[in-house]
Order: C-alpha cells, then structure tokens, then sequence
C-alpha cells in the first residue's frame, strides 16, 4: 500500500519531493493549494495530500473539502443566470461572482451564428482569466484549435453535485491507476451514457433514460461518499443494474 504524503499549510516542500526539471526546458507547473515564496520556496496553502505528475512536471494539493475558487485553464460546468449584449453571466457556484462567456466565445461563433442560450442553459466550459480582483471569464472553444472539443452548451440530462475531489479523480486521464476509480468503465460496459465533468464540483449525466441517468448517478455518488476500493466498486456497479 502507497503512503500519502501529507501537507500542511505553510510548511515548505523539500526539493527532493518535487519532479525534476534539470534535464528540461519545462517550467515547474503549481496547481491548486500551493504558492511560490521567492526565491525558490514553495508551500501548500491547505492541507491535503501533495499529488505529483513526473511527466507534465506539475504538483497540486489534493482534497477533499472546502469551496472551488477558479482556476486558469480548468474546465467547469456554468449555469447561464442571465445575458447582456455581448456576453452571458454563468454561475459557477453559490459562493463566487458571476462568471462572464462572451457569446462569441464558441467553435465557429460569429454574430449571425452565435449560440443563443436562455438563463438555466448548461455550459461546460474552459476558465480563461481567473484573477481575485476580477469575475471569472469563460470560453467553450480550445484557443490553440479553434474546435469546441467538448466543450459548449450540454443539453437534456441531469446535472449533479459532487465533491471536488472526486471532480478532480474523474478528470485524471488514467482513472483507474491514478484516481483509483473503475465505476466508469463498470457502468460503460453495460449501459451507454456520456458524462461532463467540471472541477467545480458539477457532473452533467445523459443515459438518454431516466432510470439509467439515475443509475450512474448513484454509483458515481455512492463511490465518492463511501470511499469505495475497486471490487468494491464493481459490486455496487452489479447491484446498481440488477435495480433497473
């Protein structure tokens, strides 16, 4: 069994606990819960398990509580409150300000082609300015591609609560090693669905049927709650599609 490697807030990081970065050009990349301290200080600003990816050379603070506070480049799912002329004012949760989509902010938006979205419209979108002294702007296009990759407006479906760290375990790209996590992969084999994930604590459900939207909801839900292992996990996914 792997030994978490626990931090407090504002007690430094040795350098033997960060990637190497000598034999690439690389900056050392920080996500959420650590800050620099010049010169060369780094130090976690929560407490949680200190997560490292060696091959994108970044390192984040992993846990499980507290309030999303937007970040530079993660994905979320927004809820339209309400539009202006050129923008649409999305919430991101209860405890932050509105978030600002500029209505050409989409693949191949132009004025006559713009999507017209109505408030409660859900959009799963990128953070493309996120500073404490203004609102979040968003964008459902990727800026190097000009394709919406996923990103845009999610219709039908359910929209559900999640904690944000298991927003965070289902967007890691192995699920299984690194998050841990096999429910996914359980539910795919059985029944089609598709999912979108924000890191705001949002997942969006679409098993085109009610009972089968349900289902993965419970799972998903029920994994996170119970902090289920792997055959765990499978065996709730087995009891869950014997109920529909």
């Amino acid at each position: 069994m792997s030994v978490l490697d626990i931090v407090l807030p504002g007690d430094p990081i040795s350098h033997d606990r960060l990637p190497p970065t000598a034999n690439s050009s690389a900056p050392l990349k920080l996500g959420p819960g650590l800050r620099h301290l010049p010169p060369d200080t780094i130090a976690p600003t929560r407490a949680g398990e200190l997560c490292v990816d060696r091959k994108k050379k970044a390192l984040w603070v992993e846990h499980n509580g507290g309030r999303y506070i937007p970040n530079l480049g993660d994905t979320v799912l927004a809820t339209v409150h309400h539009s202006s002329q050129d923008f649409y004012h999305c919430a991101i949760t209860p405890f932050t300000s509105l978030a600002t989509l500029p209505q050409l902010a989409f693949a191949g938006a132009t004025r006559k082609t713009r999507p017209i979205l109505s408030p409660g419209s859900l959009v799963n979108a990128r953070v493309s300015l996120a500073n404490k002294h203004m609102e979040p702007e968003l964008e459902c296009f990727n800026p190097s591609t000009g394709k919406a990759n996923g990103l845009g407006e999610l219709k039908g479906g359910m929209l559900v609560d999640i904690s944000l760290g298991m927003a965070r375990r289902l967007l890691m790209p192995d699920t299984v090693g690194q998050a841990g996590l096999v429910v996914l992969e359980e539910l795919a084999d059985k029944i089609p669905f598709e999912i979108a994930v924000g890191r705001n604590g949002k997942m969006w459900v679409d098993a085109r049927d009610i009972r089968r939207t349900l289902a993965v909801r419970k799972a998903i839900i029920e994994t996170d709650r119970n902090v289920l292992g792997l055959q765990e996990q499978k065996q709730l996914v087995k009891k869950i599609l014997k109920a529909i």
